[in-house]
């Protein structure tokens, strides 16, 4: 795992994967997270956050971009075994990162946060490319934080 994190190289990487593309939202963060951390896991991880894109499967719900942060911090900090107690600990982090998003955009859902913008356009594209830069850069500074990686 790298020991220093590039936060502006994290933002932008996610952006570029969305702007391009490449990726939707969510798995454009995991995507980056994987790889800026250099986590030792297949890209096969990717396909989880497949289907969060446009409010989870384009229903409009929770932002994808949200829920790809949370994927990644359980990533880092969930659990694997039945009744560990560090599930409280993603928790905790999960929420902390929703409530970050949700005091600078003032609610998580996607058909809110797009209303009156078309799927694609332009508008829709830009804003959906800087959520995505956004909740990447904060995901990665709170598993910073929480490892005591140095951030630059």
């Amino acid at each position: 795992m790298n020991n220093i994190i590039d936060l502006h190289k994290i933002k932008t990487t996610a952006e570029n994967y969305y702007r391009n593309g490449d990726f939707y939202c969510s798995e454009a963060i995991v995507k980056t997270i994987k790889d800026e951390f250099d986590l030792p896991i297949s890209d096969e991880i990717i396909k989880m956050a497949s289907g969060f894109p446009v409010g989870i499967g384009g229903s409009g719900c929770t932002c994808g971009a949200v829920a790809g942060g949370v994927m990644v911090v359980g990533l880092f900090f969930g659990r694997t075994e039945p009744k560990d107690s560090k599930v409280n600990k993603a928790m905790a982090l999960s929420k902390e990162l929703h409530d970050i998003f949700k005091e600078r955009h003032k609610c998580l859902c996607c058909r809110v946060l797009t209303k009156d913008m078309t799927l694609g356009s332009p508008k829709h594209m830009e804003q959906c490319i800087y959520f995505t830069g956004e909740v990447a850069g904060e995901a990665a500074k709170i598993i910073a934080r929480e490892l005591n990686l140095q951030v630059k």
